[in-house]
């Protein structure tokens, strides 16, 4: 496994990132367990929740498996490095979303309280709140890492001067700011690459990209859809949106001799601004082929094909101005 720094930060963090969204509801819990063990057997140790997760089973149960399974002891804890989110609502009552400094504080006595851990790793706002000031934000993150309930904080879905306010607030009160963004990133959908990515990395911002294989797009849709494997509705719309696309790639990944998913997810940890890429799984299987694409090289020849495929973009202003 490779690791590299959490953005500017000095925090190693694997080059892959544990995605535990289906874990609780999709997941059985003795599989996420399994699933999780596996992952710091192969030296994954960057895991990502958010107090919302747990959908028909109820939110916070995500992160309730997450504490049964640190709760079993054997370093699990201090092997991993924890980041769950704050801004959905937990409840009807007004206060328990968005960003406020009470919501972040009690979120997150939540948060550890339903992961059975004394501290989270990273503390990610999980949607931007314009209507809270990063005063009232940072004082709020402030004390939970005076606390030592926190360690660094990250945002995510945040634009680009989303970033810069937050940081040029956090350098004024002498605190550490954002050193993450998790971002929907993938080849199919590139905008961060305008401005977010730019900004990132002129603050020292780690980018950890969502839906890495676009829902599922980038990993072979049509090849599973000549086997007898179709979506929902929704998906197949998506498929028929972007079918010339998606036959150029499958294509040019069966020339490579490589899954499509695994050429997904390569070609983001050839990017510069990328930290780790979040593989959600499900199952076991689906976690053990994600692995595949840490061992993926591609030659600039490579990369320039998938950049025909699905062009991207440049950086603002450049992409658009003289």
């Amino acid at each position: 496994m490779d690791y590299t720094h959490l953005g500017r930060s000095g925090l190693s963090v694997s080059r892959l990132c544990l995605g535990t969204m289906n874990f609780g509801w999709k997941t059985e819990e003795a599989d996420a367990h399994a699933i999780m063990d596996r992952a710091l057997a192969e030296g994954v140790n960057f895991f990502d929740t958010a107090n919302v997760y747990g959908f028909d089973a109820g939110k916070g149960r995500t992160e309730e498996v997450l504490g049964t399974w640190f709760a079993q002891g054997g370093e699990r804890r201090e092997k991993t490095v924890l980041a769950t989110k704050v801004y959905g609502g937990m409840s009807d009552w007004p206060n328990d979303t968005f960003l406020s400094a009470r919501n972040i504080v009690r979120a997150c006595e939540g948060s550890l309280r339903r992961m059975q851990t004394d501290w989270i790793d990273l503390y990610q706002f999980h949607h931007v709140d314009l209507k809270t000031p990063w005063e009232e934000i940072w004082q709020a993150c402030e004390t939970l890492v005076a606390q030592g309930k926190v360690v660094y904080v990250g945002s995510s879905n945040h634009a680009a001067w989303h970033i810069v306010a937050a940081n040029e607030a956090a350098a004024r009160r002498n605190f550490q700011g954002l050193v993450s963004e998790q971002s929907h990133y993938n080849l199919l959908t590139r905008h961060v690459e305008l401005e977010v990515l730019p900004a990132a990395q002129h603050y020292g911002v780690g980018i950890i990209p969502w839906s890495p294989l676009a829902g599922g797009l980038l990993a072979g849709v049509l090849e599973k859809a000549e086997g007898g494997r179709r979506g929902d509705a929704n998906m197949q719309k998506r498929v028929e949106r972007n079918r010339a696309a998606l036959e150029e790639y499958e294509a040019f990944c069966r020339k490579l001799g490589l899954a499509p998913a695994d050429v997904g997810l390569a070609w983001l940890l050839h990017q510069p601004a990328v930290t780790a890429p979040i593989v959600g799984p499900r199952t076991m299987e689906q976690f053990e082929g994600a692995l595949a694409a840490l061992d993926v090289t591609l030659d600039e020849a490579a990369l320039a094909r998938l950049d025909q495929i699905f062009p991207g973009y440049k950086p603002a202003p450049m992409e658009y101005a003289w």
